[in-house]
């Protein structure tokens, strides 16, 4: 990328609905921005209401632009140059950038957002273009120019710049609070959780680990899944609970048609704890609405009796070739198809009940020790930072 551009313009998106809001959420990525870019000690911040900007110094542009784009509550951004809100020095920046540009046409935009510039955008327009004319081989395309030139005039000076590229939009990391997320491995999860930091939420996770049936190399996988997801969000807690007795317990007393869905009930009972202790708001799940018997309308109800906590699932209503494709961009799907499998399908009932009834399951859960089973599941979990 061109040395020409001095500066990042940051655009907010969503983020310009916000109303009152709009200052703490302009704050919080503001931090969010400086921490993501702390290895470079060239870079300066600065805060506008509209805008943030990135003044470079000696940074790398092309890997600062790659860490930019992937920063939650970030709509677009734009390489400028910034010159004096001074006609003539807006007339020859201009040219000059134009000149390193490909293509035979173009177009002239300009925002004059600082109404005290005399010269109205049209003129802007006009004299900018005359310019351009008759110092380059360069020719007008109002409707489809090989290059759009656009010009804002702001109160601290002017902004310079032809592209926009497009970031993740959504809020600042930790606006919208901490979810717990139940991570299994699978291709579904790692896409829900994204999701969710895509809209400011801060993930916290959860696995359900039974050793011996399940093996160390879904924990590995599991790291390396959040490893990935720490694009977005730099440091993720994971917990492992030991889940393997209350497995036994439910799979040596209750029917197989009803045994996942115990398991499932187990889960969430075990999350609510986890996430009152760790002030989560909310529980998460990747689970897709349809996609296995515990994942239908009825089996969901059945199971989320067990809990009072608002539960959120993300990908509920994506088909399941969406996911796949928004798994591969994020780079976990390659991880999460490696051949090792969780809990949910070592056990995985012949013929599991997809509208289990809840007076069955209760009547079941009655002559087992499950609570005290999932209290000692919780006091033995296990803590993993992945950073």
């Amino acid at each position: 990328m061109d040395n020409k551009y001095d500066l990042i313009m940051i655009r907010f998106g969503e983020l310009s609905t916000k109303g009152k809001n709009k200052k703490e959420f302009i704050s919080l990525l503001f931090d969010n921005l400086r921490n993501a870019l702390k290895e470079y000690p060239s870079i300066y911040l600065e805060r506008r209401y509209d805008h943030l900007y990135i003044h470079l110094g000696e940074a790398p542009l092309s890997e600062v632009v790659d860490i930019v784009k992937e920063i939650p509550g970030i709509h677009s951004i734009s390489l400028v140059k910034r010159v004096d809100s001074d006609i003539d020095e807006i007339k020859e920046s201009a040219l000059s950038l134009i000149k390193g540009e490909k293509g035979s046409t173009f177009k002239v935009n300009c925002k004059r957002a600082n109404k005290d510039f005399p010269i109205h955008s049209e003129e802007v327009i006009r004299s900018v273009a005359a310019v351009i004319l008759k110092n380059t081989e360069l020719k007008v395309d109002v409707h489809n120019p090989d290059i759009l030139l656009s010009i804002e005039i702001r109160d601290e000076g002017t902004y310079i710049f032809f592209k926009t590229i497009p970031c993740l939009g959504g809020y600042p990391l930790g606006a919208g609070g901490k979810a717990l997320m139940m991570l299994s491995g699978g291709i579904d999860s790692p896409v829900a959780a994204y999701l969710l930091m895509r809209k400011g939420v801060r993930v916290e996770c959860v696995h359900f680990a039974s050793p011996p049936y399940t093996s160390e190399g879904v924990l590995i996988k599991l790291e390396d899944i959040l490893s990935q997801l720490s694009h977005y969000q730099s440091e993720i807690r994971l917990h492992i609970v030991p889940f393997t007795k209350i497995q036994e317990c439910i799979y040596k007393n209750i029917p197989e048609p009803y045994c996942i869905t115990e398991m499932r009930r187990c889960m969430y009972k075990i999350s609510e704890k986890i996430a009152r202790k760790r002030n989560c708001l909310v529980i998460a799940s990747g689970e897709s609405i349809g996609q296995v018997a515990s994942q239908t309308l009825a089996s969901m109800r059945t199971i989320n009796e067990v809990t009072s906590y608002p539960i959120i699932r993300p990908v509920a209503v994506m088909d399941k070739e969406e996911i796949i494709k928004l798994a591969v961009r994020l780079g976990t799907y390659d991880i999460s198809i490696r051949p090792y499998e969780d809990c949910c399908t070592i056990f995985a009932p012949k013929n599991p009940k997809t509208a289990p009834k809840l007076d069955e399951i209760k009547k079941y859960e009655e002559k087992l020790p499950l609570d005290e089973l999932i209290d000692e599941a919780v006091q033995n979990t296990e803590v993993r930072v992945i950073k």
